[in-house]
């Protein structure tokens, strides 16, 4: 199977109703896999077999079902509002016109042809800015799935209709046109439709920051050795480019020549500039700050670290969190059932009004009906989750939160226990030479000294902390001969003519040599959860040395935090018992698990899920790659430039263990948020609904006019994004 995927700009959608039907539909496709379409963005993204199916397939498709989809082009959020404002302005004017021939003194003859113009504002509005609505209305219900247009369209065309079978007598002498409930109508929705952009594009800030990043020029270095300057869009891998002091990296690549400092902290978050020399990596969208470098190119395009996590946080955003699909099923029956109520707004109405005369109890039943339909159109409910979600992804990305997944957000809000696994992720994942313990005459100095010998040519961890020990004690070495080294046991080779050995206690053993005089010390230091490594030469022992992965420095206070939070934390480590219960008693985790395998902590996962838990995994997104798939939300900490990369759903992008309690946080906050703006959209509806069927009427003399039921719902949906806006205020 050839399974692509195609990013998708789609128009014409107008609620969340849209995006539902064309998800619908598309999926009764043969050969498509998976199908996400955002309301909020206005993008899809769908998965297909390309044995069966393709892109133009699809796009045609999509015009059939009645919208347009054309290959992803971002399109800001500002070229989307300019389009809703000349649309706003032009219903503006129809209204304020509409305005002036109700109220303004006319002369005689204009005062008696003022039913036929504002027939004719009235037309031209509707063909004009109404006309989106119905388009969208006809496409709806085409598809058998009634969108908010559906209500708006019967409300606008019940309204202008009428009025234009009155000014023609049909209803008598005195039927009554109200013309300007059309116009003014479209105008309020208007007015909604365009503050929702504007407010959609705060919300969508960070991504689109991130895009801004992007260089669009590239000074190529060719093979005559002359610079070009070319569209960053041209390079291709291999390529050597020229960047110099203040320069925006336009590739991922590797440092051929020069040295500067490099201001990364759009990739790792770190405030200090980063030095580069030769050999060294750089990450695209990085600033040169000062020197020249010249980079040979090893990723471009789609290809680069920024390109992924635009990738990432976009696809986030396209993800549907649980409470989303609860909201999407309700919008889905909300519209019938509105149509219904505003049926029997009508007929009680027509039937129970006290006026005088069938034609006005007519109107008057028609203007409540009209009313419950535009005050109960369901865009609010449907903004309500993904605005959240988008604005919550995006405080994470400007806090070094990569949030790759929307439901995660939903999910980490939940969670009741955390796996950390140990090493990288408690402690810095770095071991450190801690004590030095010499025997048979020899001093610390020559004993280090022999230790680092043996370990130049080895790439264990701990032989490479011997070595930088030695480094920073300006110790020289000699070179050793017959180097072998046996896995899981030490080093065996000559130096000097004569057997070195470096490692465990039975490598040791197994030669024959005899560690009297260090058992004690040895057994005390490996009770503290150090690591031992014995060094005998020429036969005899001559001391060990102990080496020990420091627990990060704010590992206590995340541990005491996530207490408070009443999280449970379980450490998993492949370590000895002396080493986990060492780590685990100086960051004050309570319970931990030593000598795991890493196929053994995706079932710890699992057998702490059966009991009914949320568990999220916090690991360093490579080795713990099954657990944090397997946990409900897989957490990966300190990925660095492999982040678009990793298993996680959240990826932490710093090293730093004080993110988990972020990302909780951020998780805790945006659902709240959503909960607010779905109860508010439903509190509208409940309340909103019996005052435009006009319950409050008998009592208080209290009625809806339908232009003020759309400026209403209008306010409706963009309460729900600004709400979602105050997530930016959050304090971590």
């Amino acid at each position: 199977m050839a399974e692509q995927t195609v990013k998708l700009n789609i128009t014409g959608m107008h609620c969340v109703n849209c995006a539902v039907t064309i998800e619908r539909r598309l999926k009764d496709l043969k050969g498509i896999n998976s199908v996400r379409i955002n309301f909020s963005n206005a993008t899809g993204i769908v998965t297909y077999d390309a044995d069966i199916t393709s892109k133009t397939r699809i796009t045609k498709y999509i015009k059939d079902i009645g919208y347009i989809a054309k290959e992803r082009i971002r399109l800001d959020q500002t070229s989307r509002a300019s389009i809703q404002w000349g649309w706003l302005v032009f219903s503006i004017i129809a209204s304020v016109t509409m305005m002036l021939l109700m109220y303004a003194p006319l002369p005689g003859v204009m005062h008696t042809y003022m039913p036929y113009m504002q027939m004719g504002i009235a037309t031209i509005t509707v063909l004009g800015p109404g006309m989106d609505f119905f388009i969208s209305a006809y496409k709806s219900i085409k598809n058998f799935f009634a969108n908010m247009d559906v209500l708006v369209s019967i409300g606008v065309l019940s309204a202008y209709i009428y009025s234009t079978f009155a000014i023609y007598g049909i209803f008598g002498t005195s039927g009554h046109a109200f013309f300007e409930t059309a116009v003014m109508l479209i105008t309020f929705i208007r007015i909604g439709k365009y503050l929702e952009e504007r407010v959609k594009g705060r919300a969508s800030h960070a991504l689109q920051k991130l895009v801004k990043l992007q260089t669009d020029k590239a000074h190529l270095l060719s093979t005559e050795g002359k610079e070009l300057e070319i569209n960053a869009s041209s390079l291709h891998v291999g390529d050597k480019v020229v960047i110099r002091a203040g320069e925006t990296i336009p590739v991922d690549g590797e440092v051929i020549e020069g040295n500067s400092s490099v201001d990364e902290s759009m990739v790792t978050g770190e405030s200090m500039p980063v030095v580069k020399q030769k050999g060294d990596k750089v990450v695209g969208a990085t600033i040169n700050k000062n020197g020249v470098l010249i980079v040979k190119a090893t990723s471009v395009g789609e290809e680069t670290v920024l390109s992924q996590i635009i990738k990432t946080v976009e696809e986030a955003q396209m993800d549907k969190a649980p409470i989303q699909r609860f909201a999407d099923k309700v919008s889905n029956i909300f519209v019938p059932v509105v149509v219904f109520l505003s049926l029997v707004t009508f007929i009680s109405w027509y039937f129970a009004s006290d006026t005088t005369g069938v034609h006005l109890s007519f109107v008057w039943a028609l203007k409540m009906a009209i009313a419950v339909l535009v005050i109960a159109c369901p865009c609010a409910m449907g903004l309500a989750t993904p605005t959240a979600i988008m604005v919550g992804s995006g405080v994470g990305l400007d806090h070094s939160i990569l949030i790759k997944r929307a439901s995660a957000l939903e999910e980490i809000a939940r969670l009741n226990v955390i796996v950390f696994d140990k090493t990288g992720t408690i402690t810095e994942g770095h071991f450190v030479v801690t004590d030095i313990v010499p025997l048979n005459a020899v001093n610390e100095s020559e004993l280090l000294t022999l230790a680092v010998a043996g370990c130049t040519f080895s790439n264990h961890p701990l032989a490479q902390s011997v070595i930088e020990e030695a480094k920073g004690r300006g110790i020289g070495w000699g070179t050793v001969q017959d180097f072998k080294e046996e896995t899981g046991s030490g080093i065996f080779c000559r130096y000097n003519d004569k057997d070195l050995l470096i490692g465990k206690e039975t490598l040791m053993n197994s030669h024959g040599i005899k560690i009297n005089g260090l058992q004690e010390k040895a057994r005390k230091l490996d009770t503290q959860g150090k690591s031992l490594m014995y060094i005998a030469y020429d036969g005899r022992c001559m001391g060990v040395l102990c080496l020990t992965d420091k627990i990060k420095q704010n590992a206590r206070d995340v541990v005491k935090q996530l207490k408070q939070m009443n999280i449970r934390i379980v450490m998993i480590t492949g370590d000895s018992e002396q080493a986990a219960k060492s780590v685990a008693s100086e960051a004050d985790i309570d319970e931990y698990r030593a000598k795991v395998l890493p196929t053994e902590k995706m079932d710890i996962i699992k057998s702490i899920q059966k009991n009914g838990m949320k568990v999220g995994m916090v690991g360093d997104g490579i080795n713990d790659a099954p657990a944090l798939a397997q946990a409900d939300v897989g957490i990966a900490i300190g990925a660095g430039t492999d982040i678009a990369k990793e298993t996680g759903d959240i990826i932490l992008i710093k090293n730093d263990m004080m993110d988990v309690i972020r990302a909780i946080r951020l998780g805790k906050q945006t659902l709240s948020k959503v909960r607010q703006n779905l109860f508010w959209a439903f509190f509208y509806n409940v309340i909103g609904i019996p005052i435009a069927a006009g319950v409050l009427y008998p009592f208080f003399g209290i009625s809806l006019k339908p232009e003020y039921a759309g400026l209403a719902m209008a306010f409706s949906s963009v309460s729900v994004v600004t709400n979602s806006l105050l997530l930016k205020r959050i304090s971590f």
